[in-house]
């Protein structure tokens, strides 16, 4: 089957982008993505691409920064050789209004390629256009999406391309995109005369994961410990138990305990309290779902112990949490 994302025959028009800038877009994501386009056509001394910004209203799109593009267009009709990259961001639920998703998937049925940068998957998803494949969105974000889309297989990659979706995690994933595409199109050498151009010093594939390593966001390089604590993260919604744990790795549960207290200065237990807690916090301002599924999804067995471990960490309860996120959205 052919690539959809190659081009082979030779003259053809330059490739347009058509960038969806959603309410409150991340800058980054975008400007990342269009430099690598200007770079690209710069370098080869010719109009590979070409690119047109649309959004709802077609006047101004502000992004997360505050600061406004003017657009070129509204939410208008697209050719099917169009590759439509919709910019995500901030409260990105909000900001996938109705006519946003009727008009994804009018335009996807001319089956023309369509993608989403940074938290834009979720528009996508919102859409149905990402039932049955592969996707990524922002690791802040990731929790949410599965709960919300089962039929979408999600990964922590930098970028996914699945047949004539793509998705990105966000911020400079969408360099690492569009190096593929235009070496896909025009050849390594090009992608990587924009990669220096744009002092990227690292190209990452779709096989790299978007956040860091855990020893680096411990800053501690321990074999076991970090064992441990990837073995919490994948089992938030059933916990394992700290004598479980320290038996995974070949230790007591005495061992376990001066580990944590020497490296990360509390408790396994502690340590795995936060990590459910931190997962409830994302669940709770980012989904509508009840505290009480929210408790069950990270693994409390009653919403009286959740609010109560909630309220110890956080200094408020799930309750007036989710108010006072939704407060500020709608200020």
């Amino acid at each position: 089957m052919a690539d959809p994302m190659r081009r082979t025959d030779g003259e053809k028009p330059p490739r347009r982008f058509v960038f969806v800038l959603l309410d409150q877009f991340t800058m980054l994501c975008f400007a990342s993505a269009v430099e690598a386009l200007r770079i690209a056509n710069r370098m080869s001394g010719q109009q590979l691409y070409s690119w047109q910004l649309i959004g709802e209203g077609g006047e101004v799109a502000w992004c997360s920064a505050g600061i406004g593009f003017k657009l070129d267009g509204d939410l208008e009709e697209v050719s099917r050789d169009d590759t439509v990259l919709v910019c995500g961001g901030l409260d990105v639920a909000s900001a996938t209004t109705r006519r946003v998703i009727s008009w994804l998937r009018r335009e996807a049925r001319k089956g023309a390629i369509m993608g989403g940068l940074c938290t834009a998957g979720y528009t996508l998803a919102k859409a149905g256009l990402l039932d049955g494949k592969r996707a990524t969105i922002h690791w802040e974000n990731q929790d949410s999406f599965s709960e919300e889309f089962e039929d979408v297989t999600l990964t922590k990659s930098v970028f996914v391309i699945d047949g004539n979706r793509i998705t990105t995690a966000g911020g400079t994933a969408s360099i690492d995109l569009m190096l593929k595409i235009i070496a896909d199109e025009h050849g390594e050498d090009l992608a990587n005369l924009v990669a220096d151009q744009l002092i990227y010093t690292s190209i990452r594939t779709d096989q790299d994961t978007q956040r860091l390593s855990i020893p680096t966001r411990i800053g501690v390089r321990h074999p076991k410990l970090g064992q441990v604590i990837r073995m919490m993260e994948q089992n938030i919604e059933d916990p394992i138990s700290p004598a479980q744990l320290a038996k995974e790795v070949s230790m007591s549960t005495r061992q376990l305990e001066r580990l944590f207290r020497r490296y990360l200065n509390r408790s396994p237990k502690r340590y795995y309290m936060e990590l459910r807690l931190a997962k409830a916090r994302n669940l709770l301002m980012q989904t509508d779902m009840s505290v009480i599924n929210v408790a069950l999804a990270c693994g409390f067995a009653s919403p009286s112990h959740f609010s109560k471990c909630y309220r110890a960490h956080y200094d408020t309860t799930p309750y007036r949490e989710r108010g006072s996120h939704a407060a500020r959205v709608k200020d």
